[in-house]
C-alpha cells in the first residue's frame, strides 16, 4: 500500500471487527470521526484523540500537540491533558530529544494543556523521529458536537484557508526540491513560517463558534491527511449527506498556490490542518462567522450540506464537478517521489565514479 492513510474500504473493513460493549462509550471508532467521547460518570464527557507525526521533523512535537488538540477541539472540548510517546533514530544525541520535548512544553503552554506523560525511547530502524500523541478534554453534555451531527440545509464555513500544514511541511522537509523547481528562497522561507502564522491550531476557532450565543453548531471536521477534498467526503460519509461547495468560495493561501504549481500538485489534496470545516444551523452561520472574525480569525461560507443522492459537488463557472478523491495526500505523494529521485541520482552517480 502506499504511503498515507489506510484505504476507506479497508479501514471500514477493519472497524467492523470492533464490537461495541460498553454502553459508556458515547462515541467509538469510525470513518470521519476523529476523537472518541466516554461518559465516566461526571458533569462532563471525557474526550480522547491520538495521531502520529511523521513529518516535520524540526518541529515534530509542536505538530503532535497542535494536531492532537485540534481533533478534540472539534468535539466542542477544550483540550487539557496531553501524552507523547517520542522515538528518536539511532544515533541521537541529547540535543534532538531536548529540542522535541521543549517543542511539546511550549505548544502545551501556548494552549494552556497539561503535558501529563508518555514514553520516549532510541528505537531500532527509525532514520526521522515519530512522535505519537494523545490528547484529553472535557465537554459537557449539551455542548458536545457529534461528528454525525450535520443536516441538510447547514451552512458549510471554512477558517483561514488551505493548505497551511502542507505548505510548511514541503517547505521544510523538501526546500532543495522546491526551490530546484523555481521556488525562491524568500517564499519558501516565509512559507516555512506557515507553521506559527496563519498556525496550524483550530481550537481559538471552534471554542469561538461553539460559545457564541444561540449558534448551533452541528458538526466540525479538521481537514488533514488528503486534504479539504478528503475532509468533505469524510463528513458527507460522517454524516450520510451531500455537499456542495462553491470552488471561488475556498480561499487558497498565496505561497499554496504557489508550492502547489512548482510542484505539480492539486490543492485539494494537500494537508490541510489549520483550516476547521464546520457546519452550522443555515440561519446561524453569519453569526458564527461573525464570532470566528472576533475571534482573530477568517472564515467564510463556501456551501452547504445536502441530500445524500447529490453526492459532493464543487461548482464553478463551467458547472458542476465532483469533488475529486485521493489516494494519499499530495505532500505524502510529493515527498515519496522525491526519495525516489534521490534514490535514482545516487545510483547514476555511484554507477559514474
Amino acid at each position: 500500500m502506499d504511503v498515507g492513510k489506510l484505504p476507506n474500504d479497508l479501514l471500514a473493513s477493519l472497524l467492523s471487527r470492533v464490537q461495541p460493549r460498553d454502553p459508556r462509550v458515547i462515541i467509538g471508532p469510525g470513518i470521519g470521526w476523529d476523537a472518541a467521547v466516554i461518559d465516566t460518570g461526571g458533569p462532563r464527557l471525557l474526550v480522547a484523540k491520538t495521531d502520529p507525526i511523521t513529518f516535520a521533523s524540526d518541529l515534530i512535537g509542536w505538530y503532535a500537540v497542535h494536531v492532537n488538540a485540534n481533533d478534540v477541539a472539534c468535539t466542542g472540548a477544550r483540550p487539557q491533558w496531553f501524552l507523547a510517546t517520542v522515538l528518536l533514530p539511532e544515533g541521537s544525541d541529547a540535543t534532538l530529544a531536548g529540542s522535541v520535548f521543549d517543542q511539546l512544553v511550549e505548544a502545551c503552554r501556548a494552549l494552556g494543556v497539561e503535558l501529563v506523560g508518555g514514553h520516549t525511547e532510541i528505537t531500532l530502524g527509525l532514520t526521522r523521529p515519530i512522535v505519537v500523541g494523545a490528547m484529553l478534554g472535557e465537554v459537557e453534555p449539551d455542548r458536545l458536537v457529534k461528528p454525525g451531527g450535520g443536516e441538510p440545509g447547514d451552512a458549510l464555513i471554512l477558517t483561514k484557508g488551505i493548505a497551511i500544514e502542507g505548505t510548511s511541511v514541503l517547505a521544510r522537509e523538501a526546500a532543495e526540491q522546491l526551490r530546484r523547481a523555481g521556488v525562491s528562497p524568500d517564499e519558501i522561507g516565509k512559507a516555512k513560517r506557515y507553521i506559527a502564522e496563519p498556525g496550524i491550531s483550530i481550537v481559538k476557532e471552534a471554542m469561538a463558534a461553539c460559545n457564541a450565543a444561540r449558534v448551533r453548531v452541528h458538526v466540525m471536521h479538521d481537514p488533514t491527511e488528503g486534504g479539504l477534498a478528503t475532509a468533505l467526503h469524510e463528513m458527507a460519509e460522517a454524516n450520510q449527506c451531500g455537499i456542495l461547495v462553491e470552488e471561488e468560495a475556498i480561499e487558497v493561501l498565496p505561497l499554496t498556490r504557489v508550492v502547489c504549481r512548482a510542484a505539480g500538485l492539486h490543492v485539494l489534496g494537500l494537508l490541510a490542518s489549520g483550516a476547521l470545516l464546520l457546519a452550522v444551523a443555515n440561519d446561524d452561520c453569519d453569526t458564527a462567522v461573525k464570532a470566528i472574525e472576533e475571534a482573530g480569525v477568517r472564515a467564510r461560507r463556501i456551501g452547504s450540506l445536502v441530500s445524500a443522492d447529490a453526492g459532493v459537488i464543487m461548482t464553478d463557472k463551467r458547472g458542476r464537478k465532483s469533488v475529486p478523491r485521493f489516494p494519499r495526500d499530495e505532500v505524502a505523494r510529493f515527498l515519496t517521489r522525491s526519495d525516489a529521485t534521490k534514490e535514482q541520482r545516487g545510483r547514476a552517480e555511484g554507477k559514474n565514479r
